[in-house]
């Protein structure tokens, strides 16, 4: 009997291990496209303060730059709109009280206001509400439509803080010219959203991408094989994405270091395509989530440059995008 019970607990566990360590699909497509990216904020961010009558106003009533504020006299705000409203209703000289969350923790301040001569309110308070920017698609999920992109967070420019997300979009775009990248400049693709082509929802604004549901079939790419952390060699490599409207091109890399343990730094990767080098300089913004190539399977995707050595970079291992939303 105690051996019919060991042999049950050994092969149960034989049995569940396996699925729950490959549950992500082995087969993805790789993306490349262009993508524009649309997110509006779970409340609105502090990121920055103005002088109001050559006083700090907001700072010295207690306000640091990343507080995200969810509520006006109570009232819940959900963008600057309605922050605006809500203070405009009220009558000259009244004290205002502020909703907020910093680290998590909800905080209040009063804080009174006067109008300018205009007649406007001052708060004292750069405030911010949704980002517009571009990147690349990594991956479709031809099973399940999803998609991952990016490779790392969307953070707020100003706060160096991730970007908590109520929703958001990702659109079409189309590159319009590079700002060549040079020791100590990054550079940058510059790009034309259509707002009105809406490729699919973000669901998800992870330290490992930005994930979500396609609802447009945008790529007639044949399936490739997924790659894990241990089959990634030393050596070389490619990277797809586009440099000039909607043309997805493949370049030369190389594969300088492998990290299996850092959560999102999985390669040191070096450009070594010269006519990646000549338009662009090395790695430049806009090229974060541009899937990484090696042996026909998609083993990552492109997350950062070194701003002093442009033609160097990181790349996070596609197996890190897919566990961390599994």
């Amino acid at each position: 009997m105690n051996f019919k019970r060991k042999l049950l607990i050994f092969l149960i566990s034989f049995i569940i291990i396996p699925i729950n360590a490959f549950a992500y699909s082995k087969y993805l497509i790789p993306g490349g496209e262009n993508i524009g990216i649309k997110v509006s904020s779970d409340g609105i961010f502090v990121v920055g303060f103005y002088k109001v009558d050559n006083k700090n106003i907001a700072e010295e009533s207690g306000f640091k730059i990343g507080d995200r504020i969810i509520s006006i006299n109570d009232y819940a705000v959900e963008n600057v709109n309605d922050l605006i409203n809500i203070i405009d209703s009220n009558e000259e000289n009244l004290s205002v009280k502020f909703g907020y969350l910093r680290d998590n923790k909800l905080n209040f301040i009063n804080m009174k206001l006067t109008k300018d001569s205009h007649g406007t309110y001052k708060t004292g308070l750069f405030i911010k509400d949704s980002i517009v920017g571009i990147g690349t698609l990594t991956y479709i999920d031809p099973n399940t439509m999803t998609y991952g992109a990016l490779g790392h967070e969307i953070v707020e420019s100003n706060t160096g803080q991730n970007f908590t997300i109520k929703n958001g979009l990702i659109l079409g775009s189309s590159i319009t010219s590079i700002t060549k990248a040079d020791s100590g400049n990054p550079g940058e693709k510059n790009a034309k959203i259509n707002y009105h082509d809406i490729y699919g929802d973000i669901d998800i604004n992870s330290e490992t991408g930005i994930f979500g549901n396609l609802t447009k079939n945008i790529s007639n790419e044949e399936v490739m094989q997924v790659a894990s952390l241990d089959e990634v060699e030393i050596g070389k490599a490619e990277i797809i994405t586009v440099l000039n409207d909607n043309k997805k091109e493949v370049f030369d890399i190389e594969i300088l270091s492998i990290d299996k343990r850092n959560p999102t730094k999985n390669f040191l990767i070096k450009i070594v395509d010269e006519d990646l080098i000549n338009k662009t300089g090395g790695i430049v913004k806009g090229m974060s989530g541009s899937p990484i190539i090696q042996n026909g399977k998609i083993i990552g995707a492109v997350t950062h440059t070194i701003v002093d050595n442009p033609k160097k970079g990181f790349g996070i291992g596609i197996t890190k995008m897919l566990e961390s939303i599994e």
